[in-house]
């Protein structure tokens, strides 16, 4: 029969068994978020897709942010994992959702607005909010001058706060906010005219400003201000801990400044080349390589004034030169390009000419079987500058308009639009300066169609006269998003 009695005891032995393991569960701490971090092997990171923030190009992921939370992820000893944003509501909506990215890095400002979305870290670089106009039109002075204009910003930027300020100063300031824009894209609308004012912060104008030739700096609109990582507001304090800890650190070993001088220091040396400069060149320099470019071309089968065009484009002819990007040699090569292609020195002038060759063939060699000469040695140009998968980009976008993706008369239209974000968000490889292999394919045409010239078998061991070259505007360091007229 069975005892209730005999029942009692043992059930309260059990429920006191079962009370004392739920107790002892409970005292074991949850992870943090860094330790969270370090168990996934994987930081996920949230940011914007622009030349300041992250991007691809021929050479991968790159861009200033990008870099700088690589290092951090290379600190921790974990993969980095990017995600990009639509857009600044999106970025802060996706920050600290389950799964999701547990750091913001996205050239940031921590405002009073901004704090109940986010907490920031140290700050890692400074910016001073501008007002920008276009050339030729009248500039504004002070903030009352922004009456009667057509002002567009990013939404939920601190820039459109700073104007909901102004506004209740002075109500009659009207601006506009959209989320379907980058910053390159508020620059580009103000050099076309389709607005008349935004507010960008200092450093993506110096990034970007050579792009827009009718842009300017109308006045600074208030302090300087920094920029910030952010994570999720409940998150605990290890991984942002961590973070300030990074930042410090950088901040005394000079790897920020580094970056800063990488991405936002004086402009290349590589300037504009003139006619005089040119034919100069061709009589100083080019003698000393002449062999090479032959011999690479040769062994590559291709015509060495071709490789000579790109050689003066790159470098001048010069086989010491290292840009801000880093690349290096005659040929300007990357680091993993010249790996791949076996070249061990990229200051040695006639290995990295010939890893250009390799490079420059290797690259035609890759292209749809449907394009044609002499629109293949074109498009060989532009994948060599900006990589193939964004040429690639570009030629899907002709394609949906109705062009011919196998012409580069077409496709070159279409590689601007590479850096708007109506367009690039629509593509695989998104963001690139899709103006600079217009530009670099269009300077090298006109390299090469001189050095065409000036090598015909009438002209050959004779010596170039300066006056003899009339070259047409070549702009080495001001390409903008206009496709060339070649």
């Amino acid at each position: 029969m069975f005892s209730q009695t005999a029942f009692r005891p043992r059930c309260a032995k059990w429920l006191i068994a079962t009370g004392l393991f739920l107790m002892l569960g409970a005292c074991v701490e949850k992870p943090s978020t860094l330790e969270r971090v370090k168990e996934d092997g994987v930081l996920r990171v949230i940011t914007r897709n622009s030349p300041a923030t992250y991007f691809q190009d021929r050479n991968g992921e790159t861009g200033f942010e990008y870099e700088l939370v690589k290092r951090f992820a290379d600190d921790l000893g974990v993969k980095l994992e990017i995600e990009t944003a639509d857009n600044l509501d999106d970025l802060f909506n996706q920050l600290g959702k389950p799964n999701g990215p547990v750091l913001a890095a996205a050239g940031l400002v921590g405002s009073d607005q901004r704090k109940q979305q986010a907490r920031f870290s140290h700050p890692y670089l400074e910016v001073t909010p501008q007002v920008i106009y276009r050339n030729g039109q009248s500039r504004p002075t002070t903030p009352a001058d922004l009456v009667g204009k057509r002002i567009t910003v990013l939404k939920g930027s601190t820039h459109a706060e700073q104007l909901a300020e102004l506004k209740k100063q002075n109500p009659a300031i009207e601006y506009e906010e959209s989320d379907a824009v980058e910053v390159v894209d508020l620059l580009r609308m103000v050099d076309e005219g389709q607005i008349d004012l935004t507010l960008v912060d200092s450093n993506e104008v110096a990034m970007n400003q050579v792009y827009f030739p009718n842009v300017r700096v109308a006045f600074d609109l208030g302090d300087a201000r920094n920029q910030r990582w952010a994570v999720a507001p409940g998150e605990d304090n290890s991984l942002l801990n961590e973070i300030n800890a990074y930042l410090d650190k950088v901040q005394k070993n000079g790897t920020l400044q580094r970056l800063k001088d990488r991405y936002y220091g004086h402009v290349d040396v590589l300037g504009y080349v003139g006619a005089y400069t040119f034919a100069q060149h061709l009589q100083q320099r080019l003698p000393k390589y002449e062999k090479h470019f032959q011999a690479s071309a040769k062994e590559e089968k291709v015509d060495w004034r071709l490789l000579a065009a790109i050689g003066y484009q790159e470098s001048l002819w010069q086989p010491s030169v290292t840009s801000k990007t880093g690349v290096r040699g005659l040929m300007m090569l990357t680091q993993s390009t010249a790996q791949a292609m076996g070249v061990s020195n990229r200051l040695d002038a006639r290995q990295s000419i010939s890893g250009g060759a390799k490079y420059l063939a290797y690259m035609k060699d890759q292209l749809d079987e449907k394009i044609e000469e002499p629109d293949r040695t074109w498009f060989a140009l532009a994948a060599y500058n900006v990589g193939s998968g964004h040429l690639d980009d570009a030629r899907k976008l002709a394609e949906n308009e109705g062009l011919n993706p196998n012409k580069w008369l077409d496709v070159k239209k279409m590689l601007p639009r590479l850096a708007q974000k109506q367009w690039y968000s629509k593509t695989r490889y998104g963001y690139a300066r899709g103006g600079e292999p217009v530009h670099f394919v269009a300077n090298i045409r006109r390299y090469y169609d001189i050095l065409t010239w000036v090598t015909q078998p009438q002209l050959e061991g004779s010596q170039v006269a300066e006056g003899a070259l009339h070259v047409p505007g070549v702009d080495k360091t001001k390409p903008t998003e206009q496709p060339s007229q070649l």
